[in-house]
């Protein structure tokens, strides 16, 4: 979506390197158990686009005074000093996102992540190792996933607090990530109940959750906090907070397309997963209020039982409409997103970094 540049990506490895790092070390200390989980938090945290990073720094780039007339010995300590902060902001995103996807795979009961077994995959294996039944080695491995997410969750905030900046600063990154965790805990939830729900809540609590199980931490709060540590003012944080709140629904929307019709390829997992484990997406909201909801409900109700049903469920979802309007809102979040971005308040590099975030979001549409 946004790249890092060379230079800011090994900056960013190596914040996240030291930090884990310092866990691993730690917890050698306490045992095998212990040091088995550091290792496999390390693994979760592993690899990935960086994306919440690069969030951080391009904003930060975009909006910080100044940037680009300092020199002398003097100002070259300040840059480093400003570099070290926003790689280490940047790398607590990624192990919040990192804590997050631990914390889903164990609500969608998932045992594998890039095709490699996730944290509770990895001691369940384990677990067989030393002899535990399948019960008991589930469970080892649920508990694990539990305590690597909340591992990781600490790690991330530590890294906040203890940035190298200024205080006002830091009090902003603290309450913009303890923020993003919160909404973000709020949506997963309501999430996880509106699957369970034996209704479809209306479009409107939909797409509420839509936007605060993701957009939170991931356009919002990365954003804010790079205008955070670039000392931008109150009007432009403002609009930028307005901007990244509709990318974040439009790009959580695209999520939604791709978990139901997207490919294998698009998706990362089986097509039609949001199908097969009964999400309760906008999607299914707009066909609910439609004419074709007594057959959409008919396959939705078999979509769990494979291949053929996830099929069907997908046909009818088509046919009803749904796709087509929730295409619509994405476009019109995207446009929103436009127009809050050319407020006069925000310098034209981060118009310019909105603009391009959105048109990456507009062609991952399936």
């Amino acid at each position: 979506m946004i790249a890092l540049s060379p230079a800011d990506r090994a900056g960013v490895d190596d914040a996240i390197a030291a930090a884990l790092d310092r866990l691993q070390a730690r917890a050698a200390a306490l045992g095998d158990g212990a040091g088995a989980l550091a290792s496999a938090v390390a693994h979760a945290a592993g690899g990935g686009k960086r994306v919440r990073p690069a969030l951080v720094i391009t904003a930060y780039r975009a909006l910080a005074d100044g940037a680009d007339g300092a020199d002398g010995a003097g100002d070259a300590q300040g840059d480093a000093r400003a570099d070290a902060a926003v790689w280490q902001t940047a790398a607590a995103f990624e192990l919040l996102h990192s804590a997050f996807v631990v914390h889903d795979d164990l609500i969608d009961r998932d045992l594998e992540r890039r095709g490699e077994p996730n944290v509770a995959g990895r001691f369940r294996v384990r677990a067989g190792h030393y002899g535990a039944a399948a019960d008991d080695a589930a469970l080892v491995g649920d508990a694990a996933a539990v305590l690597a997410g909340d591992l990781l969750l600490f790690e991330a905030t530590r890294l906040i607090a203890t940035v190298d900046a200024e205080p006002a600063a830091r009090d902003a990154l603290l309450q913009i990530f303890d923020d993003a965790i919160l909404v973000s805990a709020a949506g997963e939830l309501a999430d996880v109940e509106n699957a369970a729900r034996t209704d479809v809540p209306d479009t409107d609590a939909l797409l509420g959750v839509a936007h605060d199980k993701t957009a939170a931490y991931l356009f919002e709060a990365p954003l804010l906090a790079g205008a955070a540590l670039a000392g931008a003012s109150a009007p432009a944080r403002a609009a930028l907070g307005a901007a990244a709140s509709d990318l974040g629904l439009a790009f959580q929307l695209v999520d939604d397309l791709i978990g139901t019709f997207g490919t294998r390829r698009q998706a990362g997992r089986a097509p039609g997963a949001d199908l097969r484990e009964a999400k309760r997406t906008p999607l299914i909201g707009f066909a609910r209020g439609g004419d074709a909801w007594p057959q959409v409900r008919s396959a939705l109700a078999l979509a769990h039982t494979g291949p053929i049903a996830v099929r069907r469920a997908q046909r009818e979802l088509e046919a009803s409409g749904a796709r087509d309007e929730v295409v619509v809102l994405v476009g019109d979040a995207l446009q929103r997103a436009r127009s809050r971005a050319a407020s006069p308040d925000l310098p034209a590099p981060a118009v310019a970094l909105l603009a391009d975030i959105a048109t990456a979001i507009e062609v991952r549409i399936p």
